[in-house]
């Protein structure tokens, strides 16, 4: 069982709480099956993860649950779990009250984020492609996304993730936005966090460097293909299995 308990700005209490279950003791093939808790004055949070990644989600506005795996994966249903959430939730919530008399306002606690930027798929002028920018390990979840082209602001044009929980008590998330390669062209990811203490982290892509480096790219993104689908296998004799 992992606590997490902090005192932000605007007197914002988080509770996380994660059961982690081994799912084989065979060194060579061990996997870690994980749900985590989320809970604060304004809101919370119910989430599946396998081996460090977000499997599933309760949406409790649209009052359902969410499959973050990728497509091919098949078919698959976490039956019970929407309402599983809920419990734990309320449980929750009723803990969250008895640690914030108990604590008083505690100290803040806070981990800077690391921040990547990177292309998702192999680097052509005048192909359209997306940049991501990575940003991971932060706490607590509230962070700034901003992008630049050429320093023209563009983050009207970029997505954002949810906030994905990690086993550690941490957070990640990804913005993403479209692009068509152009020579010369500069892009940039600006991160902003409590954490940073006013200090903005910025990570830079310029499509010259990129056209240079296509080899070490394509392997990369070859290398995250195959994390991603050994991912999803192991997941679904995961959730075959019923371990929670």
């Amino acid at each position: 069982m992992f606590l997490r308990l902090s005192y932000i700005k605007m007197e914002l209490y988080i509770i996380i709480l994660s059961l982690t279950i081994v799912l084989s003791t065979d060194p060579e093939s061990e996997h870690e099956g994980s749900q985590f808790t989320l809970c604060s004055d304004t809101g919370g949070g119910f989430y599946i993860g396998y081996d460090g990644e977000e499997v599933w989600h309760a949406d409790f506005n649209e009052k359902t649950g969410v499959l973050t795996l990728p497509g091919f994966t098949g078919t698959m249903t976490f039956d019970g779990f929407y309402e599983r959430g809920l419990g734990r939730l309320a449980q929750c919530r009723s803990n969250l009250l008895s640690f914030i008399k108990g604590f008083k306002s505690p100290p803040p606690e806070m981990d800077a984020p690391h921040t990547s930027i990177y292309p998702k798929d192999d680097v052509q002028l005048g192909v359209q492609n997306t940049l991501i920018c990575h940003v991971s390990d932060f706490y607590p979840p509230s962070v700034n996304i901003s992008w630049t082209k050429n320093n023209v602001n563009m983050t009207e044009s970029a997505s954002l993730s949810q906030y994905h929980p990690k086993t550690d008590g941490t957070f990640n998330i990804f913005s993403t936005m479209k692009f068509t390669p152009g020579e010369g062209d500069i892009y940039s990811c600006t991160v902003n966090h409590i954490a940073l203490q006013g200090e903005p982290q910025t990570k830079i892509w310029d499509v010259e460097s990129a056209l240079l480096s296509v080899g070490p790219a394509v392997l990369c993104g070859v290398g995250l293909s195959l994390g991603v689908m050994g991912i999803a296998a192991g997941t679904f004799f995961f959730i075959k299995g019923n371990i929670f």
